[in-house]
């Protein structure tokens, strides 16, 4: 078996999309035949403190299913502040700057972005050694942190961001990006890299659809995921409306915007919305079986951004309500996924929940079983990654 390395900046037990796509990654390379190990910081995501078993201790060695994953120390937070949330990414960064420097490590190497700071230090010691590295971009930073106002176009930050961006563009053997927006960026900063596309496909392995659609109750919409400010679930509240509608808006999960979602939630006392908290994605998977419709929102349109729920909930056969723009829109539109609603724009959001609402049960059940079927046929994560060995990828 070939080694290979995964460098990311989370992996379960942290829940949420980028543990679980970077899980996926790892365990199919496993089953094609690649000894894989991981390194990530200790479980802190997404409460921004130690789990309880890495409490203590600075570096722990552990075995997942067949995947040897070292966690190297990190100080957590999820804190608002930018400056407090760079000193986490800089803490892990440092940790991991060391090992890499003086520990053995494969030939080759995957490396996640972002954060960009972590990917700049992984590439940049990575370089020195003459690995293959294997770059994997998720979102576009910087660019989505000014869509974000997070960070000041043309500020100091900003400026060496964008240093951090061209380095590790130039210095990656190849890269992979997770929809055909980041794909076109990396080819404006960096024209002839060798790009491949890698979605952010599920592994179920469900050949039936499971989902139970109850003909006496409300339509059951849900959001599971993170509760940050990319999201913007916390807005989603504010400018839903549901009074008068036959829909109920359920959410899973944790993150920055909880406390206040929970307050919103109390504060309403309204009887269409309901928070369940964080639960582990089987679990979750099971409580979802008797919902309807998955929404996918993000706060504003974030170029090369495409959330991995559309292929997550859509491969389940949920239909999507996707309210979050870019390519997104394109992937729901073109294989008939659900609906989409402009970005931003709570009053067409609220157009298409009054359409929703005037379903019956029997046509929320046929469109499940259509979305399942789509889904099952364009979003396979096997054939993905056979066709990624063949030409060589990793």
């Amino acid at each position: 078996m070939e080694d290979i390395l995964i460098i990311s900046n989370y992996y379960p037990p942290e829940k949420g999309a980028a543990a679980n796509r970077i899980e996926q990654l790892a365990l199919k390379l496993y089953k094609n035949n690649f000894n894989v190990s991981v390194i990530c910081p200790l479980g802190n995501y997404p409460k921004g403190e130690l789990f309880s078993e890495y409490k203590g201790k600075f570096s722990v060695t552990e075995n997942r299913d067949n995947i040897t994953v070292k966690r190297l120390w990190i100080y957590p937070s999820v804190s608002k502040n930018l400056l407090v949330r760079i000193l986490s990414v800089l803490s892990f960064s440092t940790t991991l700057f060391f090992y890499l420097l003086f520990k053995k490590t494969p030939k080759k190497v995957i490396v996640q972005s972002p954060p960009l700071l972590l990917s700049f230090i992984a590439v940049f010691v990575l370089s020195l050694k003459n690995k293959k590295i294997i770059l994997n971009i998720s979102d576009l930073w910087p660019l989505a942190a000014i869509e974000l106002k997070v960070l000041k176009k043309d500020s100091l930050s900003h400026k060496f961001s964008l240093f951090l961006e061209r380095f590790i563009y130039k210095k990656a053997t190849l890269i992979l990006g997770q929809s055909d927006e980041i794909i076109t960026h990396v080819h404006t900063v960096s024209p002839l890299k060798k790009c491949f596309l890698y979605r952010n496909f599920p592994d179920h392995n469900i050949p039936e659809i499971e989902l139970k659609t109850k003909e006496n109750e409300p339509i059951k919409l849900f959001y599971a995921g993170l509760l940050g400010i990319a999201q913007g679930v916390l807005e989603l509240c504010e400018n839903i409306e549901l009074k008068g509608l036959n829909i109920e808006l359920h959410l899973f999960g944790d993150g920055a915007e909880k406390t206040q979602i929970e307050a919103l939630i109390s504060a309403k006392s309204s009887s269409s919305l309901f928070f369940h908290g964080m639960l582990d994605r089987k679990e979750l998977h099971e409580k979802l079986k008797s919902f309807d419709i998955a929404i996918v929102p993000l706060k504003t349109r974030i170029y090369g951004s495409v959330p991995s729920k559309i292929f997550e909930y859509g491969s389940l056969g949920f239909p999507i309500l996707y309210f979050g723009g870019g390519e997104g829109e394109t992937i729901v539109n073109d294989n008939h996924l659900g609906w989409v609603a402009s970005v931003e724009n709570y009053q067409d959001l609220n157009e298409k929940l009054k359409e929703i609402s005037s379903l019956s049960k029997s046509e929320l059940d046929v469109m499940k079983k259509q979305v399942f079927k789509q889904s099952q046929k364009i979003f396979d994560l096997d054939n993905q990654m056979k066709i990624l060995i063949e030409k060589g990828v990793f």
